[in-house]
């Protein structure tokens, strides 16, 4: 049972952060890859904030997820004017830059050992010690970005984000500042994945700069097409197939030195098999 309970707090950590993602690829087409690097932010942020200074763990949330948002209101400035291919070269080096940034601050992030003792939320002074408690936690933050999600693309400002992803051009003539709707769009979903990082932190008691590596950016990138670009319960679906297959692999015996290939390697077949035969996701609105 607490095996269970453990992988279901995965997925609902995994998606919010893909949420996150589907506003930007999904509802707006702008694909990135560096959400890993805002969950770190935030994640960081959080940390530091409860560790040393005692704040409790959702003031220092919001606060780690702000920062997440502050750097990418200062990311997406410089790059979201560029074209496609520069802008999403860019969120990968972003993505590179931050991760050296939390390997070598030594003095705030310890490096490579990490922060271990990272304490569990706290709820009028009941601590969410037991992951049972710390699941229902993971629940209401997966149903309130859900709800976000449902507000944003169901509002003026949707509409907006799925014209720009249809033709930014034509947008542009009818008087629309394209650019600070992008931008707009890319805070938000850096704030949620802000949060998500914290979260997944308090959750695990230690983070370290590998938890932030490119490669957990792209896992967030498979996990937004195979639920299906536009669909927020895709992404939860989609977290849930990609967070329990290496469960999966686990128990059919392979060497432990190969896990991890195999993982990324799935992980590649999957983004393959759907845009040459499920462009649209498992229920995806719109084509990759």
């Amino acid at each position: 049972m607490e095996y269970l309970v453990h992988t279901v707090v995965l997925v609902s950590i995994y998606a919010v952060q893909a949420m996150s993602l589907n506003l930007l690829i999904g509802e707006t087409g702008l694909v990135s890859v560096a959400q890993a690097a805002f969950a770190g932010i935030g994640a960081y942020a959080a940390v530091v904030l409860m560790t040393i200074m005692g704040v409790n763990f959702f003031v220092a949330s919001l606060i780690g997820a702000l920062a997440a948002g502050t750097v990418a209101f200062i990311v997406g400035i410089i790059f979201l004017p560029l074209r496609q291919v520069y802008y999403i070269l860019g969120t990968v080096g972003f993505n590179v830059i931050a991760w050296s940034v939390f390997l070598n601050w030594n003095e705030v992030t310890k490096g490579s050992l990490g922060i271990a003792g990272i304490p569990r939320p706290v709820v009028f002074g009941y601590a969410l010690s037991e992951n049972a408690a710390f699941l229902v936690l993971c629940l209401v933050s997966v149903a309130c970005v859900y709800g976000i999600s449902a507000l944003i693309t169901r509002s003026s400002l949707g509409r907006v984000l799925h014209a720009i992803r249809e033709d930014e051009d034509a947008v542009a003539v009818f008087g629309y500042a394209t650019t600070h709707y992008k931008v707009f769009i890319f805070v938000v979903a850096a704030f949620i994945a802000g949060y998500a990082g914290a979260l997944f932190a308090s959750y695990l008691s230690y983070i370290s700069p590998t938890n932030y590596i490119v490669p957990e950016s792209i896992f967030a990138l498979s996990i937004v097409i195979l639920g299906g670009l536009g669909s927020a319960h895709g992404a939860i679906v989609a977290a849930f197939l990609l967070v329990v297959l290496p469960e999966v692999l686990r128990f059919v015996g392979f060497p432990s030195e190969l896990a991890g290939h195999l993982r990324l390697m799935s992980y590649g077949l999957i983004l393959i098999f759907f845009m040459l035969y499920l462009p649209k996701g498992l229920f995806g609105k719109f084509r990759i």
